[in-house]
């Protein structure tokens, strides 16, 4: 099993290190049509790998559900990776809004903060992939912790449904003040670099705090996310490749929509409700099955009627 998913990750990495010395080897920033283009890249890579997904469980091609104990078929998995890909991709839409706040504290120029998204991203693989992999044993080990993820995820709803962006402070943030207390930082906008050399002394600059916001913002995010994809499978490699799937994605999708997203005022209260459905829906899971193309219907409804109300009502 572990071969595939080095296989998986080395093909990430690659796509990802083509992006950057290739089509963002010099900084600039991407317009909107630009930044729509990659993020229907995305969506499409993802499409595809899903068919991907649906050979490899159904024929069993590369041994992949012996070698995870998984005896789901290709339909069934299929359905699973979509489902998983859509959660965490909507989850990540509330991602966008704080991502802005944090370029906007720290004044980084829009041409230099696809370089801190990028690095970002390789730092959420990380992350992301050691809270799966915690989070799969945890619940393996001990079956009523799902009831705790769940409570998480209901909590999460409530607290998403209150959240006010606009109050995020980030001179208050533990990293910026770790990181001005122990680190001299280069009030430096312009360069595209995290550390440079000031009279023989390596220091930070501003992009490099902007990083490790950035990459802390997304571990708080993880937190939400991750269970919530618990509801739907606890299938290692599904788990995984879906949510590498919707943050490769997130770039092109900040790029797209952060002039835009305050335009789908309802969109957040679609969060809420799914947030809490699939909260539900792990603390029944044991007494009352919801099957995951219900799921999969219930979270296009929730994110349809919310992108469908905030059009017709628009202030």
């Amino acid at each position: 099993m572990y071969y595939l998913f080095g296989i998986f990750i080395a093909l990430i990495i690659s796509l990802l290190i083509l992006d950057l010395t290739v089509f963002h080897k010099k900084a600039h920033a991407d317009n909107v049509k630009q930044a729509l283009a990659w993020t229907a890249f995305w969506v499409a890579l993802a499409l595809l790998f899903n068919v991907g997904v649906y050979f490899l469980y159904q024929y069993d091609v590369l041994k992949i559900s012996s070698s995870i104990g998984s005896n789901i078929d290709g339909k069934t998995a299929a359905i699973t990776f979509l489902t998983g890909y859509l959660i965490e991709e909507s989850l990540s839409l509330d991602n966008v809004f704080v991502m802005a706040l944090i370029f906007d504290y720290f004044h980084i120029p829009q041409e230099r903060q696809h370089r801190v998204l990028f690095w970002g991203i390789l730092g959420a693989i990380v992350f992301r992939g050691v809270m799966i992999v915690a989070g799969i044993g945890i619940i393996r080990a001990f079956s009523w912790s799902i009831y705790i993820f769940g409570a998480i995820l209901i909590i999460s709803a409530v607290k998403m449904l209150f959240s006010q962006h606009d109050d995020l402070k980030l001179e208050k943030n533990f990293v910026v003040r770790f990181a001005k207390r122990f680190w001299t930082v280069e009030q430096d906008n312009h360069s595209n670099k995290f550390f440079v050399k000031r009279n023989g002394k390596t220091v930070v600059t501003t992009l490099f705090l902007a990083l490790l916001t950035v990459e802390t913002t997304d571990i708080v995010f993880a937190v939400d996310s991750i269970p919530a994809i618990f509801a739907v499978t606890n299938d290692p490699f599904i788990i995984f490749t879906s949510n590498i799937f919707a943050i490769l994605g997130l770039r092109s999708l900040y790029f797209a929509l952060a002039a835009m997203l305050n335009k789908f005022r309802y969109l957040k209260l679609s969060l809420v409700c799914m947030l809490a459905y699939v909260g539900v829906k792990m603390i029944i899971a044991h007494h009352f099955p919801i099957p995951t193309w219900v799921t999969l219907v219930v979270i296009v409804s929730f994110l349809s009627i919310g992108m469908l109300a905030s059009l017709i009502n628009k202030k």
